[in-house]
């Protein structure tokens, strides 16, 4: 079982948000990703977001270059 991270520059957004967390266990990343986007990008805490964050976590460490986008 190895470090888990999402890359805000995966996702679409005005901001073009350049953020990647980095966690141990997927709760822990979901619980900081759902703050971040509450806090930063004005989303509401609902099941829908926390699922589609679930969506985008991916395995391993974020690239040192910014990753294409998601459609």
């Amino acid at each position: 079982m190895g470090r888990k991270f999402i890359d805000c520059r995966e996702i679409p957004s005005d901001m073009n948000c350049s953020l990647a967390l980095v966690a141990d266990t997927e709760n822990e990343l979901v619980e900081a990703a759902v703050m971040h986007a509450v806090s930063v990008h004005r989303h509401q805490d609902t099941p829908e977001l926390r699922s589609q964050i679930r969506s985008a976590i991916r395995e391993g460490s974020p690239p040192v270059a910014a990753p294409r986008q998601m459609a």
